[in-house]
């Protein structure tokens, strides 16, 4: 027979961030958190599931009404073997204690019990006394020190008084908590019930090989956005009957510009809302940083990818700068013709500096020219397009699902970390794994990428494991 599924029910004060726990812990950001106090009125089941498996539930409850009543009874009634089951049965008609009996309810059932406080605010009596009825249930029980803000100064007296009645107390921000924060705390649970360690590690087991998996899923939407990225081309006839002007030859090549640059934006748009999904978020824009910008920016363009003097190392390895460089510097053509060889400039390509983004082919027969643009052979451009995906990935894997609800004006809020990150991801890799990238840029520009795929995708897994477990999280980059 299968260990019992680990039920854990979040109580506390009404705004207290039990909803927002939950939230988190379940990584289900369309749980409704609302910032008025009292907003839960009745218990919800949240299980959680993995391939179908369910592996742990949370119940979110409503707050006690009547707290100092119950302590009475609990008091009164001490001898019971099951106080909250012997309560329910004796007040569950009494309409004075609809939502205690709610809330105790899965208590009576089984279920531990994880108190969510606000640390921030100071110890009442009301807390003093939840707590010491929450003790006299007899269940396995944890505090959470759910602090969203700066204010500390009643954190000792807190963990002080819940020492004396819980079996753990941890530290825990609903709104800023990251992936393995909340495998510490999951972790943490088994301490407190030696009956729900083998259920808990089963638990922590299933989290994390679905993890590795996002993280695979995650390698393969930034790479399969990397080889469509370089070798995206894009295509305009023009019907030649006489000599086009500058300003022909001008519009002709913004229009190309244009879509080409609207094409890659787009691929990178699918992509993001692939990583959204690997990592269950519903509706999800990480604001500031780089990722606000536009793909074609100055910004962007000067903040990730790599320096000059690593790009020339790695193109020299991938033997592919040369060609590209020669095209670009002289205006992006091959297969020109008189008519608009003179006319088309490296400038006019825009975006990464005077190498532009691609090469403008033009061909022409019978009267119609056909004009392409792409693939890119900027050196630069995708370093700068995996860096975004990188930095999108860091943020989607570590933001927090309860942080919805979050205050962010709030004047003691506790405010993101400020950010490291100056560079790019690919900018401190190793030279040789900056080299294996540029080599492989350049054979999927020619769809002969699939003997260096392996090695890429080592590289992209190694950075976002880290990610997982290092300081490197949703607040603290660019």
């Amino acid at each position: 027979m299968s260990d019992p599924v680990p039920v854990l029910a979040i109580m506390g004060h009404p705004n207290a961030g039990k909803s927002s726990v939950v939230a988190t812990l379940t990584e289900n950001d369309r749980i409704q958190i609302d910032k008025r106090a009292g907003t839960t009125t009745t218990c919800t089941r949240y299980p959680v599931a993995i391939d179908g498996e369910r592996i742990l539930e949370f119940i979110d409850t409503p707050g006690f009404q009547n707290p100092s009543d119950i302590l009475e009874w609990f008091q009164t009634h001490a001898q019971q073997p099951n106080l909250a089951g012997a309560f329910v049965a004796a007040h569950e008609h009494q309409p004075l204690f609809a939502h205690d009996c709610d809330l105790l309810r899965p208590v009576a059932e089984g279920a531990g019990i994880i108190l969510v406080v606000d640390g921030s605010k100071r110890i009442k009596e009301k807390d003093r006394v939840e707590m010491e009825l929450l003790r006299l249930t007899a269940r396995p029980r944890m505090a959470i020190l759910n602090n969203q803000t700066n204010v500390d100064r009643h954190m000792g007296a807190w963990r002080d008084a819940l020492n004396m009645a819980f079996n753990a107390v941890r530290e825990f921000n609903a709104h800023r908590a990251t992936y393995d924060e909340r495998i510490r705390l999951l972790g943490a649970l088994k301490t407190i019930d030696q009956r729900w360690e083998a259920g808990l590690d089963h638990t922590i087991r299933s989290f994390e090989r679905d993890w590795a998996r996002r993280i695979d899923q995650s390698v393969e939407s930034i790479l399969t956005l990397l080889k469509k990225a370089l070798t995206l081309k894009v295509e305009r006839l023009v019907r030649v009957e006489e000599a086009p002007s500058q300003a022909d030859i001008e519009a002709i090549q913004a229009t190309l510009l244009e879509t080409f640059q609207e094409r890659l934006r787009r691929l990178e748009s699918e992509t993001q809302a692939e990583i959204r999904a690997h990592f269950r978020h519903s509706v999800w824009n990480p604001p500031g940083s780089v990722l606000s910008r536009d793909l074609f920016s100055e910004e962007v363009q000067q903040t990730l990818g790599l320096n000059r003097s690593q790009l020339a190392l790695a193109g020299a390895a991938a033997g592919a700068l040369t060609g590209g460089v020669i095209d670009l510097g002289v205006g992006g053509l091959s297969l020109g013709t008189g008519m608009l060889l003179g006319a088309i400039t490296g400038g006019v390509l825009g975006a990464f500096g005077r190498e532009g983004l691609a090469k403008i082919d033009i061909e022409r027969r019978l009267g119609i020219q056909r004009l392409s643009m792409g693939p890119v052979h900027n050196p630069k451009f995708p370093f700068v397009l995996l860096d975004r995906s990188l930095l999108y990935c860091a943020r989607a894997m570590n933001w927090s699902h309860g942080r919805q609800a979050a205050d962010e004006s709030a004047p003691n809020r506790v405010p993101d970390r400020e950010p490291r990150r100056r560079t790019g991801f690919t900018e401190s890799l190793p030279t040789t794994e900056q080299k294996t990238l540029a080599r492989y840029f350049a054979a999927a520009r020619r769809g002969k990428e699939a003997s260096l795929e392996p090695q890429c995708r080592e590289i992209l897994a190694g950075i976002l494991h880290g990610l997982s477990t290092s300081a490197i999280d949703a607040r603290d980059d660019l």
